[in-house]
């Protein structure tokens, strides 16, 4: 599979999960494990330009696909718009659901069908924050869709 742009061949048991991959054997720990069940979204990344939970997605069925974590999000030292737009919102407290919050709202600004705040937390509704710093998220997600226009 490529990972972040690099391709990465990999030997993998058949019931290693894509998030056990990720931070066990690549090391890329921006992806956290939070339920371990697929309901937090903390582990989200992108498969094949998709969002998935990773925690759910066994890496032997991912030969040939295109994986980004949220240390690929960042081109060299300048932050994606969305890592700074968190920045500039506070879009996170303790910190521990953000890079699966900024994945998935990559991909909802990429569909394209989030414009309302009532349509970007539907659209984001699989990923919880426990520190509850849902509007600072949802100001965070518009203010990249804004720039992105």
């Amino acid at each position: 599979m490529t990972v972040n742009g690099s391709v990465t061949p990999l030997t993998v048991d058949p019931r290693e999960t894509l998030l056990d991959v990720l931070r066990e054997r690549l090391h890329l720990t921006g992806t956290k494990k939070g339920c371990d069940r697929g309901q937090c979204g903390a582990c989200t990344v992108h498969v094949d330009g998709e969002r998935v939970v990773s925690c759910l997605t066994l890496a032997a069925t991912l030969g040939g696909s295109r994986v980004t974590t949220i240390e690929g999000l960042a081109r060299g030292d300048r932050l994606h718009p969305l890592q700074q737009a968190f920045i500039d919102h506070d879009g996170f407290q303790c910190g521990f659901c953000t890079s699966g919050q900024i994945m998935s709202a990559a991909a909802v600004l990429a569909d394209g069908r989030a414009r309302t705040d009532d349509e970007v937390r539907e659209q984001m509704s699989g990923n919880l924050c426990r520190c509850g710093a849902y509007p600072g998220i949802v100001a965070a997600i518009q203010q990249a869709r804004k720039e992105a226009s």
